[in-house]
């Protein structure tokens, strides 16, 4: 499937019929995740529209009934068009059938959980508030959650969790500078002027350093956060999932 398109014509009429298909689990979600990643996000984009009159993110396919469908069709291939046969086993295009259920608008399949208990899990076991905020509890270190339920969507939500360096956005990454007196500082990048850098250290700090003093800085392409794939269970997951979607920010 690797550069080629994954060509389901649109057809409105079938979206229903794939909502009704079963749940997958957020581990299946999140492997098909990374192989959609390096073999159909190049043609279908990572919301899926990237092909004239296709969106996954809205469940529209024309040529599949079912997700049984689905699998065969990416099994298969689809003659006279880009569409070639994936090569790939029948596990491994399941968990991609699992990613494009996932893909639709509710993110249903990763965000099937409890929003109370995924509550319970962030400020306990997962001790999400030590780096991050939800209104005015936590710390900054990390990005805030008040409103994430409304900048991503549940699949995205899971892949964060399980592989926080897949995609690191802009706003969300870390710096680390080398000062001239050899110490080092790592953090969340902020801002940067003529003459000062702004970041949110580890231990919570805001941080205005002089230009003057920095030996080097760099921006880095990974994420500080640790995974939590062997840290939750698969119901824990999505669980946290389930209640990071409800978080849409203050009223």
């Amino acid at each position: 499937m690797k550069k080629t398109s994954l060509i389901f014509l649109v057809s409105s009429a079938l979206a229903a019929t794939l909502s009704a298909q079963q749940r997958y689990l957020p581990a299946e979600v999140e492997a098909g995740g990374r192989l959609y990643t390096s073999n159909c996000i190049g043609c279908h984009g990572p919301e899926g529209d990237g092909v004239g009159g296709i969106n996954f993110s809205q469940g529209k396919f024309r040529r599949a009934a079912d997700d049984a469908d689905v699998l065969r069709i990416i099994s298969r291939g689809i003659p006279g068009t880009p569409m070639a046969p994936s090569g790939m086993s029948e596990s491994q295009i399941g968990t991609i059938v699992a990613y494009l259920r996932s893909m639709t608008a509710g993110g249903d399949a990763p965000g099937s959980g409890d929003p109370a208990r995924g509550k319970m899990l962030v400020e306990g076991k997962g001790q999400c508030l030590s780096c991050h905020s939800i209104g005015s509890f936590g710390m900054h270190a990390g990005p805030a959650l008040t409103d994430i339920g409304l900048q991503r969507r549940a699949v995205e939500l899971t892949r964060s969790i399980v592989d926080p360096s897949a995609e690191v956005r802009a706003e969300n990454r870390t710096v680390r500078v080398t000062m001239k007196d050899g110490r080092t500082i790592s953090g969340r990048f902020l801002n940067q002027d003529t003459f000062t850098l702004q970041l949110v250290d580890t231990s919570d700090k805001l941080l205005s350093l002089d230009k003057s003093q920095v030996r080097e800085s760099t921006l880095l392409t990974t994420s500080p956060m640790p995974s939590f794939k062997d840290k939750f269970t698969a119901p824990e997951l999505s669980d946290v999932v389930s209640y990071l979607s409800s978080l849409k920010g203050r009223p």
